[in-house]
């Protein structure tokens, strides 16, 4: 008997992607011994960190890397090692007073939930509109937004994001004429795994991932790389030092297992894990062929943007609608969690299945179908 099992919690096979409510994604056995050896011991937390950072900025080309407890959590961090850098104080002596008296920039079709991770720190949000005749977010427009409390631009990418911002070479370009960082929301941006430095060669201060998602480390835990000054402000400011980031507390379990997934990450054959992707779409749109009523296309990329395949299935003929479908598979057993695509159709992402769980989630397919 297993802990979910104890628990009567149902296991889930993920058709949808690294979603956080399902659990992200899975650890490798190499990631999950490193942690098990990392909570066998004590050691220095700080230590910890500076040496892991500087080994990950080796691994992925870059100045620093710093470990935090997920990617909204080095979003905060950043910002207020920001604050830090522009009122020349350091981070634990910040008082709200002063946070709320400092800028950030986004673009207004960057704007999101994750948001939330910056209004705690008390900075005020400037919004950087569309240009007047409806066009793209102009290079005078981001100009025009930063002011002397500006601390940094902060932009998002993502596959769900609307049209409307600057390019990020001319954020970069314009930020830097003013002076100002530009930190990137970069939370399920691998694959490519060039992503890990792509950013900061283009000039960005930190580029900031999820753990948890295609790097496959803890999902509790999330990656920051960049330049250094600004690694160095959070080495003594943030957790397990007292002040602005204590609450933000990553334990050597998290810190050691996301080390040993990105060495295993930089290291993975991306070529033929793709074609793998490919060949699992293949076997799906074979097992309904000359089914009345269901369609499988490929969609590329899948919804983060990856340049990973995904498939669409859709269902013509049904009598009820593919929330009903979606539904009856995550009720069933065992259960399946897949995305709606619309009202006719479902995705299911090949990129969090393990081998042979794609056979399960097209018997059970068949099976809702048989019942509609």
């Amino acid at each position: 008997m297993d802990i979910y099992e104890e628990l009567g919690v149902s296991k889930l096979i993920n058709a949808a992607g690294t979603y956080t409510v399902v659990g992200g994604s899975r650890m490798s056995e190499i990631t999950l011994k490193a942690m098990q050896e990392a909570a066998n011991s004590h050691v220095s937390i700080r230590e910890l960190q500076r040496r892991v950072g500087a080994r990950i900025a080796e691994l992925t080309h870059n100045e620093a890397a710093y470990i935090t407890c997920g990617a909204a959590a080095g979003l905060y961090l950043a910002a207020a090692a920001c604050v830090a850098a522009k009122l020349g104080q350091a981070a634990a002596t910040l008082t709200f007073q002063e946070t709320s008296g400092c800028e950030v920039v986004v673009f207004k079709t960057h704007r999101n939930p994750y948001d939330w991770s910056l209004r705690q720190l008390g900075v005020r949000i400037t919004e950087v509109q569309c240009s007047g005749d409806g066009s793209a977010a102009s290079k005078a427009d981001l100009a025009n937004a930063i002011t002397d409390h500006t601390i940094a631009v902060f932009y998002t990418l993502s596959g769900w994001l609307e049209e409307g911002a600057l390019g990020l070479q001319d954020t970069v370009a314009v930020a830097e004429s003013r002076g100002v960082p530009v930190i990137v929301d970069a939370a399920a941006q691998v694959p490519p795994v060039d992503n890990l430095w792509n950013f900061t060669k283009a000039g960005v201060t930190a580029a900031i991932f999820s753990g948890g998602k295609d790097l496959r480390g803890p999902q509790a835990s999330g990656l920051m790389v960049g330049k250094q000054w600004l690694v160095d402000i959070l080495l003594e400011e943030a957790f397990p030092n007292s002040g602005i980031g204590r609450m933000l507390k990553v334990g050597r379990e998290e810190i050691a297992g996301l080390f040993a997934a990105v060495k295993q990450y930089v290291n993975m054959d991306h070529v033929a894990r793709a074609q793998w992707c490919g060949e699992q779409i293949r076997l799906l749109k074979a097992a309904f062929v000359g089914e009345s009523g269901v369609i499988v296309e490929r969609s590329f990329p899948n919804e983060a943007g990856q340049p990973l395949p995904r498939a669409i299935v859709r269902f013509a003929d049904s009598q009820r609608n593919a929330s009903e479908i979606a539904n009856d598979l995550l009720n069933g057993s065992p259960a399946v969690y897949v995305k709606l695509a619309g009202k006719d159709g479902i995705y299911v992402n090949p990129m969090t299945l393990a081998e042979g769980e794609l056979a399960i989630v097209i018997e059970r397919l068949r099976q809702v179908l048989k019942d509609s």
